[in-house]
C-alpha cells in the first residue's frame, strides 16, 4: 500500500497518458464533485467529448470552475493528462492565484497497458502514435514537476502501485480548529524577558526555572495556553532568555506561537544568508553566540518551522504577526506568508526610513477574531473585531495580552525604554494595565460603506448559523433604511416577526392555545402566557442623561434616545420622542443600578415594548383600509337586506340569499367593532400608552438568558414607579405543560382575555432562549383571538367555508423567518454588548429588515 498525502485544500492535478486510469483513479479516491474532467468540460462545451476543436473552450470552462471551487476552500481534482508543460503551469498559476498548493499525481503507467485500454474503449479511437507521443512528454516532465512549482509530487509507477495508493488528506499546517483555547495571545515581546515573566504571573501562569534559575516553561493551573504573535527577538536586553521560555513552553505543550519577521531574519542569519544586521539583530546574533552549538541548533530548528498564521477555535481565531485578510485564512501560498510576517505596504518608505503600512483592518469583515502585532500601538484597540497587541514594550511602552473567549485585555508596564525608536512612540503611561478594552475606533458613525449591505449577503449568527440576505431583498430594505430609518448610531436592535400557532383543527376558531402548547411540549416544560397588547411593537433606546447619548451614540443636543418601529422608522417627531424618553427614566430611577456593571449604574436601557394604540402608527392603515370597508359593507348592506326582506314578503325565493347577507351585516359590524378597539384619542402622551416587557441589552450586556419572568418584573418595576399614567403592565400567566389543570388554565385564560376584546396572547418558553432538539426554539407563538383575526381575514372569515380554507394555510416560511430574525436580532445585541463596530451591528439590524421582504403571507 502506497499512502499519498495530500493537503485538504490543494488543487491537486493527475497527471499521465490517455489511457492510464486517471479517471477511474479519481473516482476511486475523491468526490464525484471534487473532480474536474478535461473531457467532461468538453462535452458541456461541444455536445462531444472527443472534440479536440473544443480543448481551448473546455479548459476556460474547466479553470472557472476549479477557481469558483478553490474560492469556497474546496480541494479540487483536475482529471487530464496534463503531460505538456504549459497545462501545468496554467493549473499552478491557477493554485497560487488562489492561495491553495498544488499536487501533482503521476501516472507512470507502462505505455502498451495504456494502448489496450484505448483500444478497448468504444466511445472513442486514439491512435498509437498520439499516446507514444504523450508518454515521451510525460517521461520528459518527471523531473522537473518541484521545479514548475508543485509543492508535492506522487509518482506511482506501473499498474500494481496505482491500484495501491491511498489517499490521505492532512490538514494544512496553519488548521488548528480543534484547538478552542481558552488562550493568552500575547503581543510582541522583542526580548523583554522580564516583563515577560511579570505579564505571563499576572494570567496567572507558573514559571518553570532550571538549575541555573533560568525561566524554561510556564503553566496554567487551569489549562490555558499562551499564544505568541511573534517578534520574540531583537531589541530587548535577553533575546535568548525569551526564546529559552518560550521553546520550553511550546515543547510542553503550554504554548503556541507565529513567528515574525524578526524570527524569519534570524534564520536567514543564522543559515548564513546575506542578511542587513540592523534593527537589533546584532543584539540576538550576539547573545546567541555565548550559546552552545546545540541551542542555536534548536533555535534555528524552532523559529524557521513556525506556521505563518494559525486558525483556532473551529475558525473563530485567527493569529498572525501582522494580521491577516479573510480571503488569506487558511491558505497556503507566498503571498499568504509574507502577508502574514510583514502586512500590507504599499512599496514606499515614511520619512523614518519605515515602510508604509496599508491599513487592511479597516477593510476588515471576516467572521474569524484576527488577533496580531507587528506594528506598535500605545494603546490596543479594536477595529473591525481584530486588535494589534503590540502595544511597544521594547520602546517603553506596555506588553499586552488578550484573554481568549474573555477578550479581556491584560498589560504590564516596560520596565524601561530598551530600545530608542526610528519614529517617535508615543507611550500611553495613563492606559489601563487590566480590564475592559477601550472603545474601537470606527468609520465615520454618520457614514456605512453601502458595499456592506448590497449584493446577495451571508450574515453569519452565533445561535442559528449562517443566515443568507438574497439581493432583491438587501435592495428593498436598503430603501426604507435611507429614506425613512432612523440614524443607524441608534438602530441597535429590529424585533423578529412571529409564528401564529399551528390551525385549530375544528371548531369555529382558526387559532387556539393548544396548538401553541403543544409546538413547545416536546422541548420546554412551561411556558409563560403574556396578554398581547392592541398597539405597534416598539424598540425604545433611553439614555441617563444627554452627555451618555452623545458620547456614546453620537446623539445632537437635546436628544436622549430613540423611539421606533419594528422597521426602524421613528414612532413620533422630537418633542414627543423626549417626553416619552423622560417618562421612562424617571420610571428607571430605581432600575438603573439592578442592571449596571460592578456596582455602577447602566448608562443606556433598551426595551421590547408596545406602544398603543395601534392608530398611532396606523392610523392611515386603519381609516383607509379598515374603516373604508368597514362604511362600505355598513352602507351597502342593510339596503341590500331590506331589498331582500321585501322580495321574501312578496313570495319570491330570497330566503337562503337573505340569510346569508343577514349573516354578512352582522360581520361586518363585528368587523367595525374589532378595529374601533384599536383606535382612541391621543394629544401629545396623553392617550398614548407604552408596556416594557423584555429588556434587550444596557451597557453592561445582553439578557435573553433571564426567563422571561425576570423581565416582566423589571417592567413591572418600571410601572409602579411611573407617575404619568403612560406606562402599562402586561398581564401574564405560568403554564406548566405537564399538567392538564394548568394547560386549561392557560386556555380559560386566554378566552377571558379574547371574549372582553383582547387581541390574545403570546406563549413563549418560560426560559427564554432555548435550543432544542433541532436546534433553535421559536421564542413566542401568538394565539390571536376570534374578532381580532376578523381584521387581518376579512369580514366574513368566520363562514364555515372560510373557516375550512383558511385551515390548510402553511407555517413553515413564517417559522423559518421568524427564527432567523430572531437569530439577527441577538447577534447584533451580541455585537454590541462586545463592542464591535457600527457597521457588524448594522449588519444583523439591515439583515433582519431585508429578511422583511421575503414572499410570506403578510397575513400570519
Amino acid at each position: 500500500m502506497t499512502t499519498l498525502t495530500v493537503p485538504a485544500l490543494s488543487l491537486v492535478v493527475l497527471v499521465g497518458v490517455s489511457g492510464s486510469g486517471k479517471s477511474t483513479f479519481a473516482a476511486q479516491h475523491f468526490g464525484p464533485f471534487e473532480t474536474l474532467s478535461s473531457d467532461f468540460c468538453r462535452g458541456l462545451v461541444s455536445n462531444d467529448v472527443t472534440s479536440q476543436d473544443a480543448t481551448a473552450a473546455a479548459f476556460d470552462v474547466l479553470h472557472h470552475i476549479a477557481g469558483k471551487r478553490l474560492d469556497a476552500g474546496l480541494l479540487t481534482v483536475v482529471d487530464a493528462t496534463n503531460v505538456q508543460p504549459a497545462a501545468r503551469k496554467a493549473l499552478v498559476a491557477l493554485a497560487r492565484a488562489h492561495d491553495v498548493l498544488p499536487v501533482a499525481i503521476v501516472l507512470d503507467v507502462p505505455e502498451q497497458v495504456c494502448l489496450d485500454r484505448n483500444a478497448a474503449r468504444a466511445d472513442r479511437s486514439l491512435p498509437a502514435h498520439v499516446v507514444r507521443r504523450q508518454r515521451d512528454q510525460l517521461r520528459r516532465s518527471l523531473r522537473g514537476l518541484s521545479r514548475e512549482g508543485f509543492r508535492t509530487v506522487h509518482v506511482l509507477r506501473g499498474t500494481d502501485e496505482v491500484a495501491a495508493a491511498v489517499i490521505e488528506r492532512q490538514p494544512l499546517r496553519s488548521d488548528r480548529r480543534d484547538e478552542r483555547g481558552p488562550f493568552d495571545v500575547v503581543g510582541d515581546v522583542h526580548g523583554c524577558r522580564s516583563e515577560l515573566e511579570t505579564l505571563l504571573g499576572t494570567l496567572g501562569y507558573l514559571i518553570t526555572r532550571d538549575a541555573e534559575g533560568r525561566p524554561v516553561d510556564a503553566v496554567h493551573p487551569e489549562g490555558r495556553r499562551a499564544l505568541f504573535v511573534g517578534d520574540l527577538v531583537d531589541r530587548g536586553p535577553d533575546s535568548v532568555g525569551v526564546l529559552r521560555l518560550v521553546m520550553g513552553m511550546v515543547a510542553g505543550g503550554h504554548a503556541l506561537a507565529v513567528p515574525g519577521n524578526h524570527e524569519h531574519k534570524l534564520v536567514r542569519a543564522l543559515d548564513g544568508r546575506n542578511v542587513q544586521v540592523s534593527h537589533g539583530l546584532e543584539t540576538t546574533l550576539a547573545e546567541l553566540a555565548q550559546e552552545t552549538d546545540e541551542f542555536r541548533a534548536a533555535v534555528r530548528e524552532f523559529c524557521d518551522g513556525l506556521v505563518a498564521h494559525l486558525v483556532l477555535d473551529d475558525g473563530r481565531l485567527v493569529v498572525a504577526h501582522a494580521g491577516l485578510k479573510e480571503e488569506f485564512h487558511n491558505r497556503a501560498s507566498g503571498r499568504v506568508r509574507a502577508f502574514a510576517l510583514y502586512g500590507d505596504t504599499t512599496g514606499e518608505t515614511d520619512e523614518f526610513g519605515l515602510p508604509v503600512r496599508l491599513p487592511w483592518a479597516d477593510d476588515y469583515r471576516g467572521r474569524a477574531m484576527v488577533l496580531y502585532g507587528h506594528t506598535p500601538t500605545p494603546t490596543a484597540t479594536w477595529v473591525n473585531n481584530t486588535m494589534c497587541l503590540d502595544t511597544g514594550c521594547v520602546f517603553g511602552g506596555h506588553l499586552s495580552a488578550l484573554r481568549y473567549p474573555e477578550k479581556e485585555l491584560v498589560q504590564v508596564p516596560a520596565e524601561r525604554v530598551w530600545y530608542e525608536p526610528a519614529r517617535p512612540f508615543p507611550t500611553a503611561d495613563d492606559a489601563p494595565t487590566t480590564g475592559a478594552i477601550p472603545d474601537a475606533p470606527r468609520r465615520d458613525p454618520d457614514v456605512l460603506d453601502v458595499a456592506d449591505v448590497l449584493g446577495k449577503r451571508v450574515v453569519e449568527t452565533g445561535l442559528h448559523g449562517r443566515v443568507t440576505i438574497a439581493e432583491e431583498n438587501a435592495a428593498g430594505a436598503l430603501e426604507v433604511m435611507s429614506r425613512f430609518a432612523l440614524d443607524p448610531r441608534w438602530l441597535l436592535y429590529l424585533p423578529p416577526t412571529m409564528s401564529p400557532c399551528a390551525t385549530a383543527p375544528d371548531g369555529d376558531l382558526l387559532e387556539h392555545p393548544d396548538q401553541a402548547f403543544d409546538a413547545y411540549r416536546d422541548d420546554v416544560e412551561a411556558v409563560v402566557c403574556e396578554e398581547k397588547h392592541m398597539g405597534s411593537r416598539a424598540v425604545v433606546l433611553v439614555c441617563r442623561d444627554a452627555d451618555v447619548a452623545a458620547a456614546r451614540f453620537g446623539m445632537p443636543a437635546g436628544t436622549t434616545g430613540a423611539v421606533h418601529t419594528r422597521t426602524g422608522r421613528p414612532f413620533f417627531d422630537a418633542a414627543r420622542t423626549e417626553a416619552l424618553l423622560d417618562v421612562v427614566r424617571a420610571a428607571a430611577a430605581d432600575v438603573w443600578g439592578r442592571v449596571g456593571r460592578d456596582g455602577a449604574p447602566a448608562d443606556w436601557l433598551l426595551l421590547d415594548c408596545e406602544l398603543m394604540p395601534w392608530s398611532v402608527k396606523a392610523e392611515d392603515l386603519l381609516r383607509h383600509q379598515y374603516a373604508a370597508v368597514g362604511a362600505a359593507a355598513r352602507t351597502a348592506l342593510p339596503a341590500a337586506t331590506a331589498a331582500l326582506d321585501a322580495a321574501s314578503a312578496a313570495g319570491l325565493p330570497v330566503d337562503e340569499l337573505l340569510a346569508r347577507t343577514r349573516s354578512r351585516g352582522a360581520n361586518a359590524d363585528a368587523f367595525a367593532a374589532a378595529y374601533r378597539r384599536y383606535v382612541w384619542p391621543t394629544d401629545g402622551l396623553d392617550g398614548v400608552r407604552l408596556t416594557p416587557f423584555q429588556l434587550l441589552a444596557t451597557d453592561a450586556g445582553t439578557y435573553e438568558t433571564r426567563d422571561h419572568l425576570w423581565h416582566l418584573d423589571l417592567a413591572d418595576a418600571l410601572v409602579a414607579a411611573d407617575r404619568s399614567g403612560v406606562l402599562a403592565t402586561t398581564r401574564r400567566l405560568v403554564v406548566d405543560l405537564t399538567d392538564p389543570a394548568s394547560r386549561a388554565a392557560g386556555v380559560a385564560w386566554w378566552h377571558d382575555l379574547t371574549s372582553a376584546g383582547g387581541e390574545g396572547m403570546v406563549v413563549k418558553p418560560l426560559a427564554n432562549l432555548v435550543r432544542g432538539r433541532k436546534g433553535l426554539v421559536q421564542p413566542g407563538i401568538k394565539v390571536r383571538g376570534r374578532e381580532y383575526l376578523r381584521i387581518i381575514y376579512g369580514p366574513d372569515y368566520t363562514e364555515p367555508q372560510h373557516l375550512t380554507r383558511l385551515r390548510s394555510r402553511h407555517l413553515g416560511r413564517k417559522r423559518s423567518l421568524a427564527l432567523r430574525e430572531y437569530a439577527l436580532g441577538l447577534e447584533a445585541l451580541a455585537r454590541l454588548s462586545a463592542g464591535e463596530p457600527l457597521w457588524r451591528v448594522h449588519e444583523a439590524v439591515f439583515a433582519v429588515l431585508a429578511l422583511e421582504s421575503e414572499a410570506v403571507d403578510p397575513r400570519l
